[in-house]
């Protein structure tokens, strides 16, 4: 039982509620423990019993009833303490998981020779016959020629070579400061596909994490696998407590074995790189160390499914985000139970059509959400691949799988959006030097050779607009960039690099002129005119102002921009510019508002004069100002037609300002009286 289990664990008690707790909150039915043989041949009926509940019947009309029509359970308030006890319990459940440690490897496989010779020839022999081929091409002088091959081969290799290798390669697909843009395209594609292993054995796992008999969980259970990857396989089940249909992922046997002696020989590898490779600047071993620690987080269930929790609380708020719950009382280490997901595969675009739903609509979602992830709560999902966002009958992007997950430091998302500032605004010097607050140098490197690498490659790439920019083009030439100097690229950026790149992919196959840029671009203006961060308010101020002059075409296009974001408010724009203006350290800004003001009036003043003198047809002009083509004006028609402009464009400004939600004119006045 779950209460002998905990009291065979060396923690302390805080972790276990009271007796007085676990009166009111029983433990889940049926307890019995398992490896009594009497009960052997008993529970193998029932288990074929359970699996045959599950096949697919036939309808009256004849037609499937496999796709079950979900219940979806969700817990009231006043479960919480429950929900919290439960998850209590999957915890001591999993209090024997393993983590990362280099020094325990180095001890177990330190003494089994035999077994680390034999997978390091394995791996030697792969690898060893891929370096060679890239050697030749070198001493051919058909490196560069050959590149997208050779990456193709690299791929080929870490399937072949089991699942720490495809998510190695996964990893290095993300990092364009190690892996030049072909490997890190073909890298990219690595899947997860590996043979399943035996039914038999992921119920027999089911039953020892938690337990209790098959039986007393399930009414039915699928028979076989409805998913499987590298490090467990999926099975689609009805609980007995609740009867609601749920997804069991099980984790696969002698996975933690197989990747415990991959990762300590890669780490030996690195040592020799570190020492003997001076091209690469990272330290390579460190990198090991922290993609190691992420895989073995991958390996704990009861991790994704704390981390399936804060994601849904942080960003289920939205009606068009779905976040499966967890069901605590079934999961482990090694098991996790969730609310199953009627969905489609995002990248399925003819069975989402078939629903009525429209894939852009989808994506837009995903864009929005994943900017949140990354700039606002700095928690995202870091491995937003296709089959881990559905589409659900309702409209709704379903996200699933969150064994791997990042943070993004909070210098850095203001950070990542003042680089965009920099970008927007092309200052090159302003862009190097954002490396260093997003840890990308160190701060003793000297960013001066950068700066024309950067404006070698943006000043092309930004002559198309923000809508017509290919957000794939960027990070290809910025990951050019970043793999000819010496950048260390933290992992939180890389992460975003991709999943941007894979929702963009993604809508691709719907809209080939779909970019993400121009879809991601409101939020980054609603950011910078409502967020009262003061690394914010100066890089609107910097967008915004230049060489003492106001640009309002950039006001105009972030209000446009930032409008499209359903959570703009004219209102929370304004309040922290008013903020800005009035405090005590905002007189140099108030001289340059009030020289705007003079502008503006000389716009609307001058420009109704204009357009009068205009209006007069050319006869009677010249009778009433004696053939002065000028008239009254003395002003050259560029003036002129700059003056009307700048009217005109502060008129669209104003309406954009008074068609927002919230909009309230007295909010200026605090700067009228400030400048009186």
């Amino acid at each position: 039982m779950v209460v002998a289990a905990a009291a065979n664990q060396p923690f302390t008690l805080s972790l276990w509620p009271p007796k007085s707790w676990r009166q009111d909150f029983p433990d889940p039915p049926h307890p019995n423990p398992l490896g009594k043989r009497r009960f052997r041949r008993q529970r193998l009926g029932l288990r074929a019993a359970l699996v045959e509940a599950a096949r697919p019947k036939e309808a009256a009309d004849g037609s499937s009833m496999q796709q079950h029509q979900v219940q979806i359970y969700r817990r009231g308030g006043g479960d919480r303490t429950e929900d919290l006890q439960a998850e209590a319990r999957a915890m001591l459940r999993a209090a024997n998981a393993s983590l990362y440690s280099p020094e325990l490897l180095a001890a177990r496989y330190g003494s089994r020779p035999i077994k680390v010779v034999g997978r390091a020839l394995q791996i030697l022999i792969a690898l060893s016959w891929f370096g060679v081929k890239v050697l030749v091409d070198q001493r051919k002088g058909v490196l560069d020629r050959n590149k997208r091959k050779r990456a193709a081969e690299l791929r080929s290799v870490f399937t072949r070579l089991g699942p720490t290798f495809v998510k190695l390669g996964q990893g290095l697909s993300t990092r364009p400061d190690l892996c030049p843009a072909e490997y890190l395209e073909e890298l990219s594609q690595l899947q997860d596909a590996l043979p399943t292993f035996p039914d038999a054995d992921a119920f027999s796992c089911i039953e020892r994490e938690l337990g209790l008999s098959l039986d007393s969980i399930f009414s039915s259970i699928s028979p076989s696998p409805i998913a499987a990857a590298s490090l467990g396989q999926v099975y689609k089940a009805r609980l007995r407590s609740g009867d609601v249909v749920v997804a069991v992922k099980v984790q696969r046997p002698g996975i933690e074995e197989a990747i415990g002696l991959d990762f300590y020989l890669i780490r030996g590898l690195g040592f020799l790189i570190n020492k003997y490779v001076d091209i690469v600047t990272s330290d390579v071993v460190a990198l090991i160390d922290e993609f190691a620690r992420r895989v073995y987080q991958e390996l704990n269930y009861v991790q994704e499914g704390k981390n399936a929790r804060r994601f849904k609380k942080l960003y289920a708020d939205r009606e068009d985000v779905l976040v499966p719950d967890i069901f605590w009382d079934y999961t482990s280490s090694k098991v996790l139970t969730m609310e199953w997901v009627d969905g489609v595969k995002l990248n399925e675009q003819a069975a989402i059509e078939k629903q009525g739903l429209k894939v852009l609509d989808l994506v837009n979602t995903g864009i929005q959400c994943s900017l949140r992830q990354l700039l606002e709560y700095g928690y995202f999902h870091a491995d937003p691949h296709p089959g881990n966002l559905l589409a659900t009958p309702e409209g709704k992007l379903a996200f699933l799988d969150f064994g791997m997950m990042s943070e993004t430091p909070e210098e850095a998302r203001f950070a990542i959006i003042g680089h965009v500032v920099h970008m927007v605004n092309r200052d090159y010097e302003a862009m190097a030097r954002d490396y260093y607050a997003l840890d990308f140098l160190s701060t003793d490197v000297d960013v001066t050779p950068i700066v024309p690498a950067l404006r070698n490659f943006f000043d092309d790439a930004l002559n198309s607009t923000v809508s017509e920019l290919n957000f794939k083009t960027l990070v290809d030439g910025l990951g050019a960039v970043l793999y000819q100097y010496p950048f260390n690229v933290p992992a939180y950026y890389a992460l975003i690099l991709r999943s941007l790149t894979v929702l963009e992919g993604l809508a691709l196959y719907a809209d080939p002129n779909f970019k993400v840029l121009a879809a991601s671009y409101p939020y980054f203006a609603k950011r910078l005119l409502t967020d009262p961060n003061p690394y914010l308010r100066d890089a609107l101020i910097e967008l915004l102002f230049k060489d003492g002059k106001f640009r309002w075409n950039r006001l105009e296009s972030l209000l446009v921009q930032g409008r499209k974001d359903r959570d703009f408010s004219a209102k929370d724009a304004l309040q922290p510019v008013l903020k800005l203006l009035l405090a005590p350290d905002g007189e140099e800004l108030r001289i340059l508002v009030i020289k705007e003001a003079v502008r503006i009036t000389e716009a609307f003043v001058l420009g109704t004069v204009i357009d009068t003198y205009n209006s007069i047809p050319d006869l009677l002009r010249a009778l009433m100002f004696n053939g002065n083509a000028s008239g009254v004006i003395s002003m050259s028609k560029t003036e002129q037609q700059n003056m009307i402009e700048l009217r005109d464009q502060v008129y669209r400004i104003w309406g954009l300002l008074r068609s927002s939600e919230n909009f309230d004119p007295s909010l200026f006045q605090p700067i009228l009286q400030a400048n009186l």
